[in-house]
């Protein structure tokens, strides 16, 4: 076999190898960054059903878990955890979890169970009781603006929309 057949194989192996660790790193990403897990739950453990059904956050119990979309969701009891089972995407927050106000600033920023709000029959977090007292200020205007980004910036990683946002986020209220 000649030395530029040897080459070209070698070539080709080494760059579909490497296009195998980009694809799966990728996947990985992907998995890790649409939903905000802490300490390995979303919504940092709290029960989503309680927003809707007792009107404030509940700290979930680890006998009453459930997996949607790679993320394990921890429930007070046993009919949150059957009513989340029922229909999983009725409860579980807006942009994985993420801030709301931050998703409408095309950025991924931490959920705080304590800074949230239903509208629309939809739950919505915040970094934080003030960032939350600034997205009050146009509450329809920052859904807007966040679900135009949410497809955008979904599976990339807060460090790299930090650096870059990809084309098409707004920032803000629309």
């Amino acid at each position: 076999m000649s030395t530029v057949i040897k080459a070209l194989r070698t070539l080709v192996l080494s760059a579909g190898l490497a296009l195998a660790a980009v694809l799966g790193t990728a996947q990985l990403a992907t998995a890790e960054t649409e939903i905000n897990i802490v300490e390995g739950y979303a919504v940092h453990g709290y029960d989503v059903v309680a927003y809707f059904k007792e009107g404030k956050p509940v700290i979930g119990d680890d006998r009453y878990t459930a997996e949607h979309d790679g993320a394990t969701y921890r429930f007070a009891s046993a009919d949150h955890l059957d009513a989340f089972k029922k229909n999983p995407d009725k409860f579980a927050p807006q942009y994985g979890g993420y801030c709301a106000f931050g998703a409408a600033m095309g950025r991924k920023f931490d959920g705080d169970p304590n800074a949230w709000a239903i509208v629309d029959d939809k739950l919505y977090l915040n970094l934080n009781q003030k960032v939350q007292e600034r997205w009050k200020e146009d509450v329809p205007g920052f859904i807007k603006g966040a679900d135009n980004n949410w497809p955008l910036i979904r599976s990339v990683a807060d460090s790299s929309l930090e650096a870059s946002s990809p084309a098409g986020v707004t920032i803000g209220a629309q």
